[in-house]
């Protein structure tokens, strides 16, 4: 590649070797050769469990009630293929492969290497077995519970990271080139945030409860999930766009400058825009204005990216209509620049309004993953096979043809999604001249999309077909490899220890009549001191991790210090045993895929949904449960809106009481026995994180939850529903919807109250005290019916 020629020569005009200094060596070409063929199988699992889950969306009926494969189980399923396995192998395959070469290294050792492979494949299986079996933290991109989140943090820090930058302190290239510098921010920042978002207490094997609650567990979880697209489905992936693009199209990087303000600008800015994803909730206007104004400062380094991978074919534009590979990086780039337009676009308040909770959402972040990561990916999957397997392609034409049915099975998946969004935003606010809404009846606007969702299976069975005939390809490129591969060996002079840095150039204004700041400023644009920093890999890697920390401390301290984010309410209390039962099944079935916990303070939400919801409301709620996507209704003031035998029913058959409904039947839940036993270890766990619990709740825990148990299921047969089913598990899920949102309404008793409590009332209490006092009858009956 031509960059890193220039390196070399760059480093003999410095002295930075001796001839007779020459040291031999090989690239280890058979991990590489592991992660790629990884990331053919785990893209077809990925692309065809998310296949089946929109096959179910609108055939629900297919689960036939079975727990394992429903919605809410496999949805989390399939993001985590498509993430961590799919994209996660074809981002190791990229590193391994060009880190070596651009140290003009081996790796630093062949047994880190391997436990990273086989390490990540044992993650993935965990993961693969424990989310249909409702194993799950229910916090998107973080699903996984604390044990492999463990395993996780040492296979992606100790092993890899340990691997990878001893061999950039060892490589024998003197200075680091721009795709090793995506990855140490990679590396870096995805450790920091997976460690920091996944702070729990364990309460069993396989449970465990995050030591945030409400507001800032939410703030803490998109902070990380926001940032996990950043820094594992884009940093790597525009590392791989600046090694793969120069060598597919045999031309330098466009702009090495352009590189420097891209990389260093992106790492900054990237990681204050997470609050975006909580307009007009509970958290703090401050923190998601924030998040808005960085959002859109975002686009300029993102495009300035795109414009570099761009320009790169500058003079080559000619081998794009010839060369499926050159295709492939083009239309993936294309994505990328549309995806990180339309991301600041969404973070502006007045639209966010619009498409949060809707299917845009879900367009939008389709569009970057099939386009963007699916498409690098395979372009370079193409590049590598036959340098990997050191034979021909098996078929060149089958890869032009999976390149047209990609772009295809892209654009009849995302433009009807884009347009079920825009519906259903609509619809959701749709108001007529009276002021009632014209769409009072949720399933409305979910029949009213159902179509658009067919054309998203029949979109994503043509991409499905073309990651299908990426594994033919490989699988007989790989059948026609030679007996034995051959191992290059290359010689190179190792790095001396001694480097003196040439001094920077002179400002062009030096004889100019200008202040000195302004020739200062002139020596600084021309970035040369950016070159002292490229072959010092650890002060590198301190640097990004300072950027990215402070960015962080600056969002993070304010909402975790300042009392007025959260501000109390006297009448909000912990769930009782049963019903914080009744929450772990909520949180294990899935439910937060479907249906949100947050009523925004728009009109429409509050007369279709009621009172919007407040930050002191969920102080109590680990992990908290907002949301990102509403195939279902709100539930946030569910409680006493339904009698417990029609809950009953609806987990039954839907259909019976909401016809038209997508949701499948959960009948598992009134045929399998509640584990009174095993509430305890919950109680004691979230009475650690702070939930203040009597004494009997603590050491007779089963009691106290059977005793609520036989209640609820006593209301049931007065509704008329059956007898004798106090011991299920939906009796406790029913006392936790019956339970949602009814705290605010409540009346403090008089006893409970202290001077103390009345000397810390805040301005916020005596706002909710006062709405609570305002509301309808019909809402007071409501919390009543539910106490």
């Amino acid at each position: 590649m031509a960059t890193t020629d220039v390196t070399s020569q760059d480093a003999a005009r410095s002295g930075d070797s001796q001839p007779g200094d020459l040291e031999h060596f090989s690239y280890d070409d058979t991990i590489v050769r592991m992660f790629a063929t990884a990331t053919v199988v785990w893209g077809l699992v990925a692309t065809l469990v998310g296949l089946i889950v929109a096959t179910f969306l609108v055939l629900p009926w297919l689960t036939n009630g079975l727990p394992w494969i429903s919605f809410g189980r496999l949805r989390p399923l399939h993001t985590n293929a498509a993430i961590f396995a799919f994209a996660g192998n074809g981002i190791f395959a990229a590193v391994y492969y060009s880190t070596q070469r651009l140290c003009k290294a081996r790796m630093w050792s062949d047994v880190l290497s391997r436990l990273h492979f086989w390490g990540w494949q044992a993650i993935i299986v965990a993961a693969a077995i424990t989310l249909p079996m409702g194993i799950t933290q229910s916090r998107e991109y973080a699903e996984l519970e604390w044990p492999i989140d463990i395993a996780i943090a040492i296979v992606w820090l100790l092993i890899f990271g340990g691997n990878f930058l001893m061999t950039l302190i060892n490589r024998r290239e003197r200075h680091m080139y721009v795709a090793l510098w995506f990855y140490i921010a990679t590396i870096v920042t995805v450790a920091l945030l997976h460690v920091f978002n996944n702070l729990v207490i364990p309460s069993g094997l396989f449970h465990g409860y995050s030591v945030y609650a409400g507001v800032q567990d939410a703030f803490m979880q998109w902070w990380y999930g926001h940032n996990a697209v950043a820094f594992f489905l884009t940093t790597p992936f525009l590392g791989l766009m600046y090694y793969f693009l120069p060598k597919a199209a045999e031309r330098p990087v466009f702009s090495y400058k352009l590189s420097i303000i891209h990389f260093w600008s992106l790492v900054f800015i990237y990681i204050w825009a997470g609050p975006h994803h909580l307009h007009y909730t509970a958290l703090p206007e401050w923190a998601s204005t924030l998040g808005m104004l960085f959002s859109l400062m975002l686009w300029m380094p993102s495009w300035g990216g795109m414009i570099n991978g761009l320009l790169t074919l500058r003079g080559a534009w000619h081998k794009v209509a010839a060369d499926p590979v050159l295709k492939f990086f083009v239309v993936g780039i294309t994505f990328y620049g549309m995806a990180t337009f339309e991301g600041p676009m969404l973070s502006i308040k007045a639209i966010n309004a619009l498409s949060h909770y809707t299917d845009w959402t879900i367009a939008h972040v389709h569009a970057g993953a099939l386009g963007w990561n699916g498409f690098m990916i395979f372009g370079m999957m193409y590049w590598l096979m036959p340098r990997l397997y050191q034979t021909k392609i098996w078929s060149p034409k089958l890869v032009s043809l999976h390149f047209w049915t990609g772009t295809v099975g892209i654009l009849l998946y995302i433009v009807p999604i884009y347009a079920a969004g825009l519906m259903q935003g609509l619809m959701w606010r749709a108001m007529d001249d009276t002021g009632h809404l014209v769409y009072p009846d949720f399933v409305e606007t979910i029949q009213s999309i159902v179509p658009l969702w067919w054309l998203r299976v029949a979109g994503g069975t043509i991409y499905f077909s073309g990651v299908v005939m990426l594994a033919i390809n490989a699988l007989m490129t790989w059948a026609n490899r030679p007996k034995t591969y051959e191992v290059p060996v290359y010689s190179a002079p190792r790095l001396s220890k001694e480097y003196h840095d040439e001094p920077l150039p002179p400002s062009v204004l030096q004889d100019a009549p200008v202040l000195e700041l302004g020739k200062k400023l002139d020596v600084f644009s021309q970035m040369d001191w950016h070159r002292r920093w490229e072959r010092l890999p650890v002060k590198f890697t301190v640097l990004t991790t300072l950027a990215v920390v402070i960015a962080t401390l600056f969002e993070v301290i304010p909402t975790f210090l300042i009392r007025s984010n959260v501000p109390t309410i006297a009448t909000v209390t912990p769930y009782t045993p049963l019903e914080l039962a009744g929450r772990h099944i909520y949180v294990s079935e899935g439910c937060y895929n479907c249906h949100s916990q947050m009523i925004r303070p728009m009109v429409a939400e509050t007369k279709r949904y009621g009172e919007y919801s407040k930050p002191g409301e969920f102080i109590y709620d680990r992990p908290f449960q907002w949301g990102s996507r509403r195939i279902g209704p709100d539930l946030q003031r569910e409680g006493g809106k339904q009698s417990s035998f029609w809950h009953w029913t609806h987990f039954e058959d839907p259909e019976l009481v909401s016809p038209g409904s997508v949701m499948p039947s959960y009948r598992h839940l009134i045929e399998e026995d509640l584990k009174f036993e095993a509430i305890q270890p919950l109680v004691e766990t979230v009475h650690y994180l702070g939930a203040p619990y009597s004494e009997e709740d603590l050491t007779d825990t089963a009691n106290v939850a059977r005793r609520q148990a036989e209640v609820v299921a006593a209301d049931i047969v007065r509704q008329g529903g059956p007898a004798g089913k106090q011991n299920k598990q939906v009796i406790a899920l029913i006392a936790y919807l019956q339970r949602m949102g009814t705290d605010l309404f409540k009346t403090p008793e008089p006893e409970a109250e202290s001077e103390e409590a009345a000397e810390g009332e805040t301005d916020a209490d005596a706002e909710v005290a006062v709405e609570a006092e305002t509301e309808t009858a019909e809402a007071t009956d409501a919390s009543e019916t539910a106490e």
